[in-house]
C-alpha cells in the first residue's frame, strides 16, 4: 500500500487529478496488480537503503527494486528516473517505463 500511495501523490502533483483517477481505476479494475511485500524482501529493502543512503532512495523506491527482484521483473514504471537510473539491481537492469 506503502507505494500505491506515493504514485498516487506523485500522479496527482506532476500529472493533475485525471491521471491520479485513471491510476486508481486501474486498480479498481484489476489492470494494475499491487504486489505485497513478503517478509523476506524487508532485509533486502534494508540493503538497498543503506548501500544508496546518499542518493536516498528510501523504503518505497527501495521496495519496488525488492519486488522486482523477487519476480524477475526487469521493466519497472517509474516517474523517478533519478532513483532507479542509479540502482543496480541483483537481478538484469531494469528498463525504466514510460
Amino acid at each position: 500500500m506503502l507505494v500505491i500511495t506515493e504514485v498516487a501523490y506523485l500522479l496527482q502533483t506532476r500529472l493533475g487529478a485525471e491521471a491520479e483517477v485513471r491510476f486508481l481505476a486501474d486498480l479498481a479494475e484489476g489492470n494494475l496488480i499491487a504486489e505485497p511485500v513478503h517478509p523476506g524482501d524487508w532485509i533486502r529493502i534494508a540493503e538497498l537503503v543503506a548501500r544508496y543512503r546518499d542518493l536516498p532512495l528510501g523504503t518505497a523506491d527501495a521496495s519496488v527494486v525488492a519486488a522486482a527482484e523477487r519476480l524477475q521483473v526487469q521493466e519497472v514504471a517509474t516517474l523517478d528516473r533519478r532513483h532507479f537510473n542509479v540502482v543496480r539491481p541483483a537481478t538484469a537492469p531494469f528498463t525504466l517505463l514510460p
